[in-house]
């Protein structure tokens, strides 16, 4: 799952992003209100934890331009702000949680849970079936013909995203998003090295190529009728 962090505190910043990535998730950072809203309306993101005390422009009109843009990614408020009349503010521009600093870690991850179940993106014992695969990508795992096979994680993601769009061509640039960061640095031929291990680790020829746009996830009873 895909998080986006808009937090300028550096030793908040560091401390979140490794409990989250512990946890299973990609994290980028925004440490700014312009940021923020340049990353977070491309649609990217699973989940965004938004302070609202943040430089150059306020949580607060951050998320009601995200909402005014259709952007419904689910967006939890985590601030110091914690007036009766700040709860209500930031609900009613549009957040779906609002957490009080300072705060106790299992708790945000707990509500992290919430917002992806209530978006229907539950990551615990979530299972998905496509072209003979049950992946699970809480425990990156796959059961094709009753072996288990493990994945690293940017394997997992990069088959979640493929698997979840199954027969819909993803572009090399929106698996970069997805799998490496909006502000990563690695570069665009990693998208072919892991379709490359996937492919081999999964042995299978499902994982089809649109050569010079991108990869898509086949059924089996198509394919074959593509070239690969």
């Amino acid at each position: 799952m895909k998080l986006l962090l808009v937090e300028d505190e550096n030793k908040l910043v560091d401390a979140l992003s490794y409990v989250l990535k512990k946890n299973g998730y990609v994290v980028d950072i925004a440490q700014d209100g312009e940021s923020g809203i340049e990353m977070a309306a491309t649609g990217v993101y699973d989940i965004i934890i938004l302070d609202r005390m943040i430089p150059g422009r306020d949580g607060l009109s951050l998320l009601k331009e995200l909402r005014s843009m259709g952007i419904e990614t689910p967006v939890m408020f985590l601030t110091a702000k914690d007036a009766p009349k700040d709860r209500v503010e930031g609900l009613d521009a549009g957040a779906d949680d609002y957490l009080v600093k300072p705060f106790f870690t299992d708790e945000l991850l707990a509500r992290l849970r919430a917002l992806a179940r209530r978006k229907g993106k539950e990551l615990v014992r979530n299972t998905v079936t496509a072209a003979g695969l049950i992946f699970d990508p809480m425990r990156c795992e796959v059961i094709k013909d009753d072996e288990v096979i493990h994945l690293t994680l940017k394997e997992s993601l990069l088959l979640e995203l493929l698997i979840r769009n199954v027969g819909q061509v993803i572009t090399k640039e929106r698996i970069m998003e997805k799998v490496w960061g909006y502000n990563s640095d690695t570069e665009i031929a990693n998208v072919d090295l892991y379709i490359h291990y996937l492919r081999k680790k999964l042995n299978t020829s499902n994982i089809r190529t649109v050569r010079g746009v991108g990869y898509y996830l086949q059924e089996d009873k198509d394919v074959s009728s593509v070239a690969p």
